[in-house]
């Protein structure tokens, strides 16, 4: 058994300690909750007793809460949750994380949230082409977009293309009224909605008219040289490995490709995924990078993360049952 310790903290006079514990210690009660030391806070000390192993991990815990504090963030239920589960996983610190800011649009800020996240941002910004690989609520497609609006405004890139397929629609594309865009418009309105939180409608528009910043289907692509331009590929699991290749060699002169996903949810009627073959095919290529998000970088509702490990535990336990 593991010597018991003792730990004390000292809180800089200039940090508010309702920013770093909560209105009524909400967040304190919460550590406690995920901690089996004890903790006392007693003005601006912190005395944590307990397993020496814990009570050091509960130290460091507290000192980068303070640190986060210190530049302005907001702790909440959320964020602290976020917090211990990077310093379990022990592959990077939390302020390293919440400090990498991506892009500030009308007061809010863009940056990973995650350590999956932040090891996707990197990525991209050390690749030409990187596969973002999970599920719903990771921000493989938001911060993908906030980086080439990013890279945009820096003027690394000329022009932003998004683009998407819009399998749905099928042959059903025909007896949608309307012109070709305004048949494609609803597969394509969820890269619109990100692009505009992160950039004004009136200037996005006029980039769009311009044609700086493209929104198309994934068919408008072939035949095309895609040079310097920042490209990313949405819903990447609903194209066939015909599509896939097409795209991905429409890679021009100092562009940077960015291909989403989520391989669990593939709504192609028959037919292997282009993106659950591209792996196979590109690992171990180099300027080539996959990164597997996993619901632990779910930044939506506390809910969803839980919904998308109960799915994941489910097709797990399918896929080990003998057939019927």
């Amino acid at each position: 058994m593991a010597d018991d310790t003792q730990v004390r903290l000292i809180v800089p006079p200039d940090l508010a300690m309702l920013d770093l514990l909560g209105e009524g210690d909400h967040l304190l009660k919460l550590i406690e909750a995920q901690f089996e030391s004890d903790i006392i806070v007693r003005g601006n000390e912190i005395t944590i007793s307990g397993d020496s192993t814990e009570a050091q991990a509960v130290s460091t815990l507290f000192t980068e809460l303070m640190a986060l504090v210190e530049k302005g963030e907001r702790l909440t239920p959320d964020s602290l949750d976020r917090v211990i589960e990077m310093l379990r996983q022990g592959e990077c610190s939390p302020t390293s994380v919440f400090s990498d800011v991506l892009l500030t649009h009308r007061g809010k800020t863009l940056r990973p949230k995650t350590a999956g996240q932040k090891r996707y941002v990197d990525a991209i910004r050390k690749n030409t082409v990187t596969f973002g690989i999970g599920p719903a609520g990771t921000g493989k497609t938001y911060l993908a977009m906030a980086m080439a609006v990013d890279a945009l405004r820096k003027k690394e890139v000329g022009r932003i293309i998004l683009t998407r397929p819009a399998v749905e629609a099928g042959e059903k594309l025909g007896y949608l009224p309307g012109t070709l865009y305004e048949k494609v418009d609803p597969y394509l309105r969820p890269l619109y909605d990100a692009l505009f939180d992160m950039m004004d409608i009136e200037k996005s528009q006029a980039l769009t008219d311009r044609g700086v910043i493209e929104v198309a289907p994934l068919a408008f692509m072939r035949g095309r040289t895609l040079n310097d331009s920042f490209v990313i590929l949405d819903e990447a699991q609903n194209t066939s490995p015909e599509q896939m290749k097409m795209f991905l060699t429409r890679l021009g002169f100092g562009s940077k490709v960015v291909v989403t996903g989520d391989v669990t949810q593939i709504d192609l009627a028959g037919g292997k995924s282009g993106l659950k073959e591209v792996r196979d095919i590109l690992s171990g290529v180099r300027d080539v990078a996959f990164v597997e998000l996993t619901s632990k970088d779910v930044v939506r509702h506390r809910l969803v993360q839980r919904i998308v490990t109960a799915y994941h535990e489910y097709e797990e336990r399918k896929a080990q049952e003998p057939d019927a």
